[in-house]
């Protein structure tokens, strides 16, 4: 089914699915349940507050929220307005999230009150100020004072905080929909009828080697074109009960989560936080169906101590992806959860989630040791330093062509010209294998990136924040393996002297981890810390990070310069 051209853009399908699935339930979310007429209902009401807010095609609209009900209405509220939808990652501070409101210079940002016991709002103000006064950090331009809600932050002239009670020069959910009911239903389909299938619909951060994060820009047509064939590969369908763990600021999260359900008119039950004593009671209670996620997670799951006084068996769909997922975590999940369908996949935001996945039927081993085949209309290759095609079996650079390939990054053409060719190749940065039968295998990170628990951490910029610590001259990280979340990071780190010795020499690895969980998202902290005298380089000045992770493998979780959270 080619998505792109049935539904022709976002605003389309939400429009279609609330006519084709009317009374089908759409979103469980706590106590409320609500049909996908509903849902329509509430979507078009979204985007006429954002016209009555002065949104206009093209604004960039922010959402800084978990995975809840109100995320997907005024996420698709605003892209039906015309806007481009900026997904902001919940696990950000305060700093990173200014800088990508600054960098984007959102018009509008949709924001949650508290999460995980932190006062997002609070957070934002904080950040914003010291954005004006050069304190904020996070890399980038600074942000300058404006007429907005919110100092350093000129361009952003609504928050509206999803809640029912938000400071003065915010707006509460509650009041901003009330401010569009004076627009009417003629206008909001006009300016969602006006979205064509070249136009942009999200723009994703990543990072990539510099630490600077970059937005990469995909379309309408894309996006449902990709996830189209995401559904239709791992067999979602009609009435399927979908958790949506994965977070939604997330390729994962929104589009094989939300837009593949609205395309197949599955149950959306978005989950905002992952605990292992929750989920199983709420899979069994909803009876769900479907359950992507990174395989940390389907492990929780398994070895849930309680979890045979659940009844799972209604689970039939898991999809999940990463360099490594293990073989018997495959077996586990179809013997012990009789699971018929699981498939492993390889995406990045820059080929809008989708390259290659498995194929229902696939056996166990094909699962578990690659990410399967090129998804339809992709080529996928693998090339060795010099750009010449590598041999079955033989590793190099991943690339890709398809539809799916990113337009660039946002208003960064230097940095797409990197990994963008004018032939429409992708750099993927990440290394891999491809069989003879055309499954790939991710076998390393030309950027250095680990995955901690599901989420990417980026060496380099993890690294920018640390050496903003008074007492660190230099530092490098590292991801090493972790037997809960996969891979976390260690820090090598330089102690910073001066005459006398200075308050450098005195700082410990654990202070400086706690000051990192204050600058950062928990899942980028270092969880080891290991002082030394010097950085190993090469001739030209370059760190030798493979020495740091054969020093890391060697010294572990031991001695005197080491500390751990």
């Amino acid at each position: 089914m080619r998505g792109d051209l049935e539904f022709g853009s976002i605003p389309g399908l939400v429009r279609t699915a609330a006519e084709r699935y009317a009374e089908r339930e759409a979103v469980v979310d706590g106590r409320v349940r609500i049909t996908y007429r509903q849902l329509g209902e509430q979507v078009e009401r979204a985007a006429a507050a954002c016209l009555a807010a002065g949104v206009g095609a093209g604004d960039r609209v922010a959402v800084w929220a978990p995975n809840t009900l109100d995320w997907i209405v005024s996420a698709l509220g605003a892209v039906t307005a015309g806007a481009v939808l900026v997904p902001v990652n919940t696990r950000f501070k305060g700093a990173e999230a200014v800088q990508v409101l600054a960098r984007t210079r959102a018009r509008l940002l949709f924001v949650t009150g508290t999460f995980l016991g932190t006062s997002y709002v609070a957070a934002l103000r904080s950040a914003a100020g010291r954005a004006v006064t050069g304190a904020g950090g996070g890399g980038g331009p600074l942000a300058v004072p404006g007429a907005g809600p919110l100092p350093g932050l000129p361009h952003l002239r609504d928050v509206v905080v999803l809640a029912d009670a938000a400071p003065a020069d915010f707006r509460t959910w509650k009041e901003f929909l009330a401010a569009g009911d004076a627009v009417s239903g003629t206008a909001v389909r006009a300016r969602a009828g006006a979205v064509v299938p070249g136009s942009a619909s999200d723009i994703l951060f990543t990072s990539g080697t510099t630490g600077e994060p970059k937005g990469a820009v995909i379309t309408h047509a894309q996006t449902l074109r990709a996830f189209g064939v995401w559904g239709e590969l791992a067999g979602l369908q009609e009435g399927d009960r979908y958790l949506i763990v994965n977070p939604f600021f997330h390729t994962f999260g929104y589009k094989a989560g939300v837009i593949a359900s609205v395309m197949r008119g599955a149950t959306m039950v978005p989950q905002p936080v992952f605990t292992p004593e929750s989920v199983p009671a709420r899979m069994a209670a909803e009876r769900i169906s479907v359950l992507p996620g990174p395989p940390t997670l389907l492990q929780a799951l398994l070895d849930h101590p309680a979890r045979a006084a659940y009844d799972l068996s209604s689970l039939r769909v898991v999809v999940t992806g990463a360099a490594v997922v293990p073989r018997l975590l495959i077996d586990r999940l179809r013997g012990e959860l009789a699971i018929p369908t699981v498939l492993t996949a390889y995406g990045m935001s820059e080929a809008t989630g989708v390259v290659t996945m498995c194929r229902r039927g696939d056996p166990a081993e094909v699962v578990a040791r690659t990410s399967g085949r090129a998804v339809p209309d992709t080529e996928v290759r693998v090339v060795g330093p010099g750009g010449a095609a590598a041999a079955p079996g033989e590793a190099g650079e991943i690339l890709v062509r398809g539809y799916q390939v990113m337009s660039g990054y946002f208003e960064d053409p230097e940095a797409t010209a990197q990994v963008l060719g004018s032939d429409g190749w992708l750099r993927t940065g990440d290394v891999g294998v491809l069989d003879a039968d055309g499954n790939l295998r991710v076998t390393d990170r030309v950027k250095d990136m680990f995955i901690v628990g599901g989420f990417n951490a980026y060496p380099a910029e993890i690294e920018q924040v640390l050496a903003r610590h008074p007492g660190i001259a230099e530092v490098a990280v590292v991801g090493v393996p972790d037997a809960r979340l996969g891979e976390v990071g260690k820090a090598f780190a330089v102690r910073r002297t001066g005459s006398g010795g200075g308050a450098g020499t005195d700082v410990t690895p654990d202070e400086l981890i706690a000051w990192a969980r204050r600058e950062m998202a928990n899942y980028k902290v270092p969880r080891e810390v290991e002082f030394v005298a010097e950085l190993p380089r090469n001739a030209s000045g370059k760190v030798r990070k493979g020495l740091l992770r054969e020093r890391a493998a060697h010294t572990g979780r031991c001695g005197d310069g080491t500390g751990s959270s």
